[in-house]
Parts: C-alpha cells; sequence; structure tokens
C-alpha cells in the first residue's frame, strides 16, 4: 500500500482541484505531514481530510504542488506512465492523422504531464523539460515513449533537449541544450530535419531555433490563409521562419512581402522558399517602424496583411501594456488596407484573455474608421489540446477579417 506525506490545503485550493485545475500554490498549503524532496510525491488533502490528489512537490515554484491524478488507487509506477503516454499518443494520431509526422505528442498538463512538451520532427523529438517532477522521471518517460512510438511503427533517431528555458529556474533546474544520451539513440546529428505542413516543406532548426524549432500550433491556421491568399497582395509580419508567407504563395497570391527583425529568421526563411520554388520578397526590417513608414508614404498596395507577432505578455500584470502593443499594430494594419481587403490576427499569449483581444480589435477599428467583417475564429491546432478546466492550456487566438 502506498504512502505519501501529506498536505492539507484551503478551501479555496479546495475548489479549484475539485474543478479540475492541477495547481496548488505555495501559500494554499496550511499543514504538511513532512518535508519532501523536490520532484517526490505528495497527497494532497481538504482540511477535513478528503483526498484531492497527488502530485510531486517543488520547493523552488510559487505552485508548489502539480498534482498529476486525482485517483486514490494510482501506483504511479512505468505502467501508469506508459498508460499515459498511451492515451497521448492515441490521440494525436487520430485528430492529426497523416501531420502525425510533425506535431506536438505531449502538451503538458493537457496530457497530465506537468512541465513537459514533446514535439515530433519526422524522427527526432524535441523536448522540453520545465518541472522537476519530470525531470526526475525522464529517462522513464523518454524510454517509454521511444519503445511506444516504434510500437507504433514509428521511427525515433534523436531526442534532443531544449533546457534552455527560463522557466526551468523556477523550478530550482539549470538551464542546458543536448542530444539525450540512450542506447538506439543517435547524439551526432546536425540540428536540422525537413517536415512538411499542408504540402509545404520547412527546414526545423531544433537546437538553435526558438522554442523547440518551429511552431506546430499554428499548423491549420496557416492552411486558412493559404485558401485565402489567391490573387491577393500579402504582408506577413512577423513572419520569423516564412511559414505564413509560404502558405498564401502556394495559395496563389499576386505578390507576398514577408518581414521580420531578425536577419537570422529571413535568411532560414529565404531557404524554405528556396526549397519550395515560391516567389517571396523577405524584408529585414521593424515591423512597428515598417508600418509607420507605410502609412505615411500614403501606401494602400497590399490588400491583405497578416499579424503573428510574438507574445506581448507573459504575465497578468503587464497585460495591459501588450494591449496597447497589439492595439498599435492592428491599427496601423487596419489603416493600410484597402476596404475588401483581409487581415489575419492573432495573440499567443495567455494572459491577453479573448475577450481583451477582441475589444482591442473593436477599438483598433473604431479608430480606424473601419468595420471589421469576421470570417473565422480559430485557435491552436488540436495536437495541442485545450482543457476547459485548465485556462492555460488555452493561449493561441487567431482571427480572420475582412475590413469594410
Amino acid at each position: 500500500m502506498r504512502s505519501f506525506p501529506v498536505y492539507t490545503v484551503t478551501p479555496k485550493a479546495e475548489k479549484s482541484l475539485r474543478q479540475g485545475h492541477p495547481w496548488v500554490y505555495a501559500d494554499e498549503i496550511t499543514q504538511m505531514t513532512s518535508t519532501p524532496a523536490d520532484g517526490e510525491l505528495v497527497d494532497v488533502r481538504s482540511s477535513k481530510g478528503a483526498y484531492l490528489g497527488t502530485g510531486w512537490v517543488s520547493s523552488h515554484s510559487k505552485i508548489r504542488v502539480r498534482v498529476i491524478s486525482n485517483n486514490a488507487n494510482d501506483a504511479f509506477d512505468e505502467a501508469f506512465w506508459a498508460r499515459r503516454i498511451r492515451y497521448a499518443l492515441a490521440y494525436r494520431k487520430h485528430v492529426m492523422g497523416e501531420d502525425f509526422r510533425a506535431c506536438r505528442l505531449i502538451f503538458g498538463e493537457s496530457d497530465q504531464f506537468p512541465g513537459l512538451v514533446v514535439d515530433r520532427f519526422e524522427n527526432v523529438l524535441s523536448v522540453q523539460v520545465m518541472s522537476v517532477g519530470i525531470e526526475s522521471r525522464k529517462s522513464l518517460i523518454f524510454g517509454l515513449l521511444v519503445d511506444i512510438l516504434r510500437e507504433m511503427g514509428e521511427t525515433v533517431d534523436a531526442i534532443y533537449e531544449r533546457g534552455d528555458v527560463a522557466t526551468r529556474a523556477l523550478e530550482g533546474l539549470p538551464q542546458y541544450k543536448a542530444f539525450y544520451c540512450a542506447d538506439g539513440l543517435r547524439t551526432d546529428l546536425n540540428g536540422h530535419v525537413e517536415i512538411t505542413e499542408n504540402g509545404i516543406r520547412f527546414d526545423v532548426n531544433y537546437i538553435d531555433g526558438q522554442k523547440t524549432g518551429y511552431f506546430l500550433d499554428q499548423k491549420y491556421n496557416r492552411r486558412a490563409v493559404m485558401q485565402l491568399a489567391r490573387g491577393r497582395r500579402v504582408l506577413d509580419c512577423f513572419t520569423h521562419t516564412g511559414a505564413f508567407a509560404l502558405h498564401a504563395a502556394r495559395g496563389g497570391a499576386a505578390h507576398v512581402t514577408a518581414v521580420d527583425i531578425s536577419q537570422t529568421a529571413i535568411d532560414q526563411a529565404i531557404a524554405n522558399a528556396r526549397r519550395n520554388a515560391l516567389d517571396v520578397d523577405f524584408v529585414c526590417a521593424n515591423v512597428f517602424e515598417l508600418l509607420t513608414e507605410r502609412y505615411a508614404k500614403g501606401e494602400r498596395s497590399d490588400d491583405f496583411i497578416i499579424l503573428d507577432p510574438p507574445a506581448f505578455t507573459k504575465s497578468h500584470d503587464t497585460a495591459r501594456d501588450a494591449y496597447r502593443g497589439y492595439k498599435e499594430i492592428n491599427l496601423k494594419a487596419m489603416r493600410l488596407l484597402p476596404r475588401g481587403g483581409y487581415l489575419a490576427t492573432c495573440s499567443c499569449s495567455h494572459f491577453m484573455k479573448d475577450d481583451m483581444f477582441r475589444e482591442m480589435l473593436v477599438e483598433a477599428s473604431r479608430d480606424a474608421c473601419v468595420s471589421l467583417r469576421q470570417i473565422e475564429a480559430r485557435q491552436q491546432s488540436p495536437d495541442h489540446p485545450i482543457l476547459l478546466n485548465v485556462p492555460e492550456t488555452n493561449y493561441l487566438k487567431f482571427y480572420l477579417f475582412q475590413v469594410v
């Protein structure tokens, strides 16, 4: 019979856990039967002793316990983790279909793996470990992941750990990047792999690219842009490695200009365009300044503008500052677009809530003296599933409008 230390929590934490949210904050713990080491499991109970769940402890984080199960009979052995991995992979195999070869296999809390992200790029897994609980179990989890994928007939050549994320410090973990060493896995690859998305080939730099190497969450939003781009003059802002721009070009756009402030990103975008024999003009520039200059010059030649900026806020405290940044770029874009033009706009920040984002769009359209006809409201692709009782898993907002 299992025996874990017991953490007693406040009524507020009890309510949150009963509603399905997996986090217990440090100031919600009222009593501990012992002080376990970071990464060890504890049972969480109410003030009346009712079992609420089991999770691992992190003494460095404000999120003191991350609950991984509310089943008092779970054993948390190899079979437990294998079952969780099979659930996650079976879901992706079903909902992603042929896109299973380039998709997110594990998405943290959405798959009950708090602090773990696993992206698949063909035969390479690019992973981010952001919790001490996963860090202490990664050999077991990685081994099971490879074995189960191979059982499914999938090839795994290497696992690359992108431990260069600031959130690791919040768990008392060091930052690093390295191939994961294990029997049957390679550690001598060059960090590049080619994937295919919506029929377009992209080079993924999983060692030095942002996050895990490529943003998979916009996969189907890019396809929506491709379907709308035919005959349009497209301006793709914050293009990064050119994904939206290339989709627009493949969709039959009359002309595509793609802008990013990073020359490294532009260079990779140019290489991706050449790889697909697509004609795109790439510009290395500050998007805010470029939009301002075009408006000052009276340029209104583009009739489809795409805004895919990085997250302007990573905390609730700076959400209003981010609001102003989002409004600025959207207002500039709306002023540049002719009547009947199209706007694709998004936010990848959880803290920029959807109602706030829509409020910003209404305010920007009012200031630009235009109306927005909504074509579609979209979210992240289904390999980044949203748990309704865990709002942190819902982060990407994507809208397509016609300016009227």
